[in-house]
């Protein structure tokens, strides 16, 4: 899997988001970390061979998420679903 990587001076925690291309949500929270300079791995996953998108699929769901995007995955055990400033804030401890 290809992440793409996008350096932020808030970078104590791994963050990695699952997204689409083409979701208005997935804009927004990409654009909501940049703002607040936090460092972050995504990948689109409708860009992804078949192969990889069932890879990631199922990352998704062993963790106990739904297959809804933007999926974001904090330090490998926080899991949020969906563009929630909230819970995301709480999690990156700001």
């Amino acid at each position: 899997m290809q992440f793409s990587k996008v350096i932020g001076k808030r970078n104590e925690q791994k963050v990695i988001l699952f997204t689409l291309s083409t979701c208005a949500w997935c804009k927004l929270l990409k654009q909501f970390l940049k703002d607040n300079d936090v460092e972050y791995s995504f990948i689109d996953i409708d860009l992804c061979q078949e192969e990889e998108k069932e890879k990631i699929r199922q990352m998704i769901r062993d963790k106990g998420g739904l297959l809804s995007f933007p999926t974001t995955i904090i330090d490998d055990k926080i899991l949020i679903t969906g563009f929630r400033k909230d819970k995301i804030k709480e999690a990156l401890n700001f």
